[in-house]
């Protein structure tokens, strides 16, 4: 932890071991595999390199804390049980991210999941962030400085591995105070579903799909122009590749979608559009010109036409099934003080408007329709569905209110 901490390292008698061998692993993981719960945390690479990775992994029990060096160790197998036993909580703060990242690296499997970041949203505080949460109910201030390093060099100081190691201590505490308050307000069951879901994330490798639908503000270019972009994006992405780079660190996309607005035909052009800056023209103008050529060739049968979503053709009393829906939602969720989209999303929204539902039963057919929102708030979402005035009372539900 840093010197501009609230708490220093000594007051909060905080210490932790760095973990860089296979032996002292292997003792870990049977540590860790007789604990009830732990806290688990990881820092990446995505920021500077093409195929990110995992460097640092944290885990915290109530008693210890680790830091392990997956960039050493390689082979992280071991822990495979700890991880996918279900009866060891594992404590992340929002975890998708990890989850999809230990299962890409390591195979890593996680059960028995409490994702603090998810109870908060669900208790509906305003900052979920680790940092403002720590700040919050702990009176702790983390380094900001070591929020966007590189955590794939080494060594690394002494600092960044203390800013590391301090997430995980605090976990398992935070995750004891956040179940509390959610048993208080009968959304313990909810979360914990969530988190359940949670577990099944697996990362998704780079599609086939067009480059340029990742880009901002490509879906108002026309075709021609869409061609360049796609072109210039190959370049980049070939050239981000070959250097490891993460794409944005070769050229941003604001000068890309300039050029292939502009398409300047030589040098000169280029330099006086002033989208790239004189490093990058000196390194990539000539292969960008050259890509620019060859886009103009297309021939114009041939040319990219961003895919417009078709606005569905729904009928008029499944349109308002939705308003009404989406009005019970947005009231419900203010009431809950949770944002509309926890308690229940638009996609989930038309799915159900569309089937129109009018039924406990029927509600089970829904995709991604969370069994929470079903027992909980089941009934009320059929009297919307169904038109009717009087709103259903809790008492009929058979379930005490959620506070």
């Amino acid at each position: 932890m840093g010197k501009n901490s609230a708490k220093t390292m000594d007051e909060n008698r905080f210490s932790y071991e760095w973990v860089e061998t296979a032996p002292r692993l292997k003792e870990i993981a049977r540590i860790l595999g007789q604990a009830e719960i732990i806290g688990v945390d990881l820092e990446s690479d995505s920021l500077y390199h093409y195929y990110e990775k995992v460097c640092l992994l944290q885990i915290a029990t109530e008693s210890a804390s680790y830091v392990l060096d997956p960039l050493v160790l390689r082979d992280l197998s071991v822990l495979h049980n700890v991880f996918y036993n279900p009866g060891i909580r594992k404590v992340f703060h929002g975890g998708d991210y990890d989850i999809r990242s230990l299962y890409r690296d390591f195979r890593l499997e996680v059960n028995n999941l409490f994702d603090t970041q998810l109870a908060c949203q669900f208790l509906g505080l305003r900052e979920t962030g680790l940092e403002a949460v720590l700040r919050n109910r702990f009176q702790v201030e983390l380094n900001k400085k070591f929020q966007r390093v590189d955590w794939s060099r080494r060594p690394l100081s002494l600092e960044m591995v203390e800013y590391a190691a301090m997430d995980g201590q605090y976990l398992i505490p935070l995750a004891r105070k956040l179940e509390r308050e959610l048993e208080e307000k009968d959304r313990l069951s909810w979360v914990e579903e969530e988190c359940l879901f949670m577990t099944k994330v697996r990362f998704t490798p780079p599609s086939l799909a067009p480059l340029y639908l990742k880009v901002k503000g490509a879906s108002n270019l026309a075709p021609k122009s869409l061609a360049v972009l796609e072109v210039l994006l190959e370049i980049r992405e070939a050239q981000a590749q070959k250097s490891d780079l993460p794409p944005f660190k070769v050229i941003r996309n604001e000068p890309l979608l300039e050029l292939a607005i502009k398409k300047p035909l030589n040098l000169e052009e280029m330099e006086t559009g002033k989208a790239l800056s004189r490093k990058e023209i000196d390194r990539y103008g000539t292969l960008l010109l050259r890509g620019i050529h060859r886009a103009l060739t297309v021939p114009e049968k041939d040319l990219p036409v961003y895919p417009q979503e078709a606005r569905p053709d729904w009928p008029k009393a499944a349109r308002n099934r939705i308003k009404a829906l989406k009005n019970w939602r947005d009231r419900r969720a203010k009431e809950l003080v949770m944002e509309p989209g926890i308690l229940i999303n638009n996609t989930l929204i038309n799915a159900l408007a569309l089937k129109n539902t009018r039924s406990l039963k029927e509600m089970e057919d829904i995709p991604g329709l969370k069994r929470w929102v079903k027992d909980h708030f089941g009934r009320e979402i059929l009297a919307v569905q169904t038109g009717e005035k009087k709103e259903l009372s809790w008492e009929l539900n058979g379930r005490k209110q959620p506070n």
